[in-house]
């Protein structure tokens, strides 16, 4: 594949080792959105913080922090991975709104107000009553917009979604999902959310995570192809891209405390079911991310030219980080 292509996953969390960084660099990929936490309070955030910076001293010659939207292209001509760092959930703040800003300055960059459930901020969408934002949310989001923290909605449910572009100043992202419209999964998003999110300058990540996909693991490239491209009309071109929300040689335990954590004392499955309690099997045509090129053929095939290719592929989360990353008071001296 010609390198003159950006291409950026908005959403990984595999276990991490060098063969998985050289795997990425080996399909093209440019920088990935790398999920910090699930769960973990600020100690243990704190400890998440620490293993990446002693990955980032291991594998120096593969990989490198991003803390703003030019790290990216910085990676890029250093011929190394750029990682922007994401937490799948609230809890690395607590309850102190002070931390936003903390752990923005240590390289978080987005921070997801639920994970599935009902938060000290939202609701999750797996929770029977979405009752919205809270008070202290209102509070979290306005910080967040002050200090360059992306607001990510991809474990939200409807309401709070709703409420959180409403209340933003900034665009509202969903790093790793897919339209209800091509399959009906209790995290996928309804055409009014999708609509807001790009109202708001945000973006939708599609997600290749096979719950999220119409005939699951068997789910034909050209079909997901022809997701992005129907999303594309609804949406617009500039307000899409990919987060495949890939799990690589990851253990069931890790599985297991994403959907549980430390709230639950029976087996909650999440998209699973007791029956199909592991892993998904992967798609065919995206394995790992060696697996990139077989995307762009797909897309190419299905008709997009190469100035929307790029924008889905990269170009549009470079673009997203630029406008809702950049802390204000470093807007303001741009200005």
């Amino acid at each position: 594949m010609s390198k003159e292509l950006l291409i950026v996953d908005g959403l990984q969390y595999s276990n991490w080792s060098r063969e998985i960084f050289e795997q990425m660099r080996e399909g093209g990929v440019d920088a990935v959105h790398a999920t910090l936490v699930y769960h973990e309070n600020i100690r243990e955030t704190l400890t998440r913080l620490g293993e990446w910076n002693r990955r980032f001293e291991a594998h120096g010659d593969l990989i490198m922090p991003v803390r703003e939207a030019g790290d990216i292209e910085r990676a890029r001509q250093a011929g190394k991975v750029g990682i922007f760092l994401g937490a799948q959930n609230c809890s690395p703040i607590e309850d102190d709104i002070d931390m936003v800003a903390v752990m923005r300055d240590l390289g978080l960059l987005i921070m997801q107000l639920t994970y599935n459930n009902q938060s000290l901020l939202a609701c999750g969408c797996y929770e029977a009553e979405d009752s919205g934002i809270t008070r202290f949310g209102r509070q979290v989001i306005r910080e967040m917009n002050r200090v360059g923290m992306v607001i990510d909605m991809s474990h939200s449910a409807e309401r709070s979604t709703l409420e959180a572009v409403e209340l933003s100043e900034r665009p509202v992202i969903i790093s790793h999902a897919n339209p209800s419209s091509f399959h009906a999964a209790k995290r996928n998003k309804s055409d009014k959310v999708l609509e807001a999110i790009a109202e708001s300058g945000g973006l939708l990540g599609f997600s290749a995570y096979p719950f999220h996909l119409k005939n699951g693991p068997d789910c034909s490239l050209e079909d997901y192809c022809d997701m992005i491209a129907r999303t594309a009309d609804l949406m617009g071109i500039e307000h899409i891209g990919i987060g495949t929300d890939l799990c690589q040689a990851q253990p069931t335990s890790v599985l297991e405390w994403m959907r549980n954590g430390r709230w639950s004392k029976e087996m909650d499955y999440g998209e699973g079911s007791q029956g199909n309690a592991g892993w998904p099997r992967p798609l065919a045509w995206l394995r790992d991310s060696r697996d990139f090129p077989n995307l762009v053929a797909g897309l190419r095939q299905r008709g997009f030219d190469e100035a929307s290719i790029a924008r889905i592929m990269g170009q549009n989360w470079v673009e997203l980080l630029a406008r809702a990353a950049t802390p204000a008071r470093a807007e303001e001296a741009a200005a």
